[in-house]
């Protein structure tokens, strides 16, 4: 019998997890996932990382021997980091080596501290790419204003790029953009253009919490009616936007160079309203040629109980534009939301960078008092 996530995979979603940690690679859960339930490639951030390493003792070795080499708390936080990756992208590696590099894929996301700062990025971007040393490695830009020069230069360089926290229509053009004046300068610098892969991570659940609380908060009837169904709506425009920017006459010029699309990436596709389906952003959201990033308990639950019923994007532009029209005319302003989504999510990676680095000093000082 086909599983849910199998017919995920035949309808042309490729499933990465959202999630790692040095347990799952250790303990052979990672690979169980991969064998069992389509999983072709894994994502990070600074929130899981931090989740990694504040718990278990899996880390406790390589602390000891960073303690002992005089590192300080940046260097630890990349070199363990960076450890977790490059052992993730060889367990992928068949599959980027069977699927020429558009999946087996690995992330691995640059301080967001410096998502203000383009030089630093550039600089925080290479040095990962150089550290981590495989070829299926993709290195996470935040897509801010000042990101976008980054992604382009990124790319330019001839650096695999996801481009994270996208959460508007108009900032998903722009990252296009940046994708295709990255690989002209790929071009004219002299790399494969096939060799070069890319996903845009297209936020979905949160756009929903932001204005479900809007709706909550105008408490009219035809309010609590659109609950639910922004993220779907984003989301499946943002499709749109992608089948239109890639039948472009700039990026046939570069498909026939070698180029692949940059793939749209459903990200933060776990429910946060636990008064929704589970599989809301995994089912609504199946379209050929696309990447849906989970955390595993959305995962497990498409695996149990997902109805995949073939694309459920395209037919929907229409009735996707009409409820954001809707939201509006209710006095949701869909741009205040998204301006609002981009800082909270920046100030959240932020905080959990922090709170990494936090848990570190402490680990190195409980290393240093245990020698």
């Amino acid at each position: 019998m086909t599983t849910p996530t199998q017919a995920l995979s035949d309808a042309g979603v490729s499933i990465w997890l959202d999630d790692l940690s040095r347990a799952r690679l250790a303990d052979g859960s990672l690979k169980v996932l991969i064998e069992e339930k389509n999983v072709v490639g894994v994502t990070t951030n600074p929130s899981i990382f931090q989740a990694a390493i504040s718990k278990g003792h899996g880390y406790d070795t390589q602390l000891r021997e960073l303690v002992e080499a005089g590192a300080d708390v940046e260097q630890v936080v990349f070199e363990l980091t960076t450890q977790d990756v490059a052992d993730a992208c060889d367990l992928f590696a068949p599959i980027a080596e069977a699927t020429g590099g558009v999946d087996g894929r690995v992330s691995i996301e640059v301080d967001p501290r410096l998502a203000w700062d383009t030089a630093e990025t550039i600089a925080e971007a290479r040095k990962l790419h150089a550290k981590v040393g495989k070829s299926n490695v993709h290195i996470k830009i935040p897509a801010t204003l000042e990101g976008l020069e980054a992604i382009a230069e990124t790319l330019g360089a001839g650096i695999s790029v996801n481009v994270t926290l996208i959460f508007s229509l108009e900032r998903y053009r722009a990252v296009i953009n940046a994708f295709l004046t990255g690989l002209e300068k790929a071009k004219e610098n002299g790399h494969d253009l096939a060799q070069i892969h890319s996903v845009a991570s297209f936020f979905v659940s949160r756009v929903d919490t932001e204005i479900d609380k809007r709706l909550d908060a105008i408490g009219t009837p035809e309010a609590a009616a659109l609950k639910g169904k922004a993220g779907l709506a984003n989301a499946r425009l943002a499709y749109q936007v992608y089948e239109e920017e890639f039948s472009s006459e700039r990026f046939k010029l570069l498909a026939a160079a070698g180029a692949l699309p940059q793939r749209p990436l459903w990200a933060s596709t776990g429910v946060k309203d636990p008064s929704l389906p589970d599989t809301l952003y995994v089912a609504g959201l199946v379209a050929d040629g696309v990447v849906n990033t989970m955390p595993e308990k959305t995962l497990e639950a498409t695996y149990d109980h997902g109805e995949i019923t073939g694309d459920t994007v395209t037919a929907t532009y229409a009735e996707s534009n009409a409820l954001l029209d809707a939201l509006e005319n209710l006095g949701v302003s869909y741009n205040d939301v998204v301006a609002v989504l981009e800082s909270e999510g920046l100030d959240k990676f932020v905080a959990s960078w922090n709170e990494l680095l936090a848990d570190v000093e402490g680990a190195l000082a409980g290393a240093v008092k245990g020698a």
